[in-house]
């Protein structure tokens, strides 16, 4: 495991804060980097009540059964990815106390925690033509009418693979991607926003 004076984010070499804070006005779409966050791979059971109910008591939030949805409790977030898989979300500084609870919580049942969190990078993508950007890589159909806040699916946009969640109506779109892409999907998104005016915006 990563500690976390050792992390470092994939695109620290592009200046990012400094581009943001030359850049004004409001654009079609904004694009930014979101903090640094603890990820975890859950697998499970999640039909088992004492699955379900452990980690319930650990997160506060019940494991979703519902196919490519999401829920969201305080700084907390879990993301179905399969029947018996899920991604925990949760801030840096907790990574690891809730990986230890989980992993306490679940001993004795065929459960399993896994740290992912050094491995992703998470880009936030929002605004009024934030679909059209992403229809241009993605073949999801992420219209209001088949997707939305707390939906999240596991696609492609261009050549990587990647996990959207839509978190709000505004809308606006969390994509997870491997870190050995973060580059190149940071700057394809940049180069699918130009014509609509796109925005970096700094890290929240």
């Amino acid at each position: 495991m990563t500690e976390r004076y050792q992390r470092r984010s994939a695109l620290a070499h592009l200046g990012l804060e400094a581009r943001a804070s030359v850049v004004a006005g409001e654009g079609g779409v904004t694009l930014r980097e979101a903090p640094m966050r603890g990820l975890l791979v859950l697998r499970g059971d999640g039909g088992g009540k004492a699955f379900r109910s452990e980690v319930t008591a650990v997160l506060g939030i019940e494991p979703v059964v519902e196919p490519l949805t999401a829920a969201r409790r305080r700084d907390l977030s879990i993301l179905w990815l399969g029947p018996d898989e899920w991604l925990v979300i949760t801030p840096d500084r907790r990574r690891a106390r809730i990986e230890r609870m989980l992993r306490d919580a679940l001993v004795g049942q065929h459960a399993a925690v896994t740290d992912v969190s050094h491995g992703r990078t998470v880009l936030v993508l929002s605004g009024p033509d934030v679909l059209a950007v992403l229809a241009k890589g993605c073949s999801l159909d992420l219209h209001p009418r088949m997707f939305g806040p707390g939906r999240c699916a596991q696609s492609r946009l261009a050549k990587c693979q990647a996990l959207i969640h839509q978190t709000t109506d505004a809308p606006e779109f969390e994509i997870h991607v491997p870190r050995s892409f973060a580059q190149y999907a940071w700057m394809w998104l940049e180069d699918a926003g130009q014509e609509f005016d796109l925005r970096i915006a700094p890290a929240e």
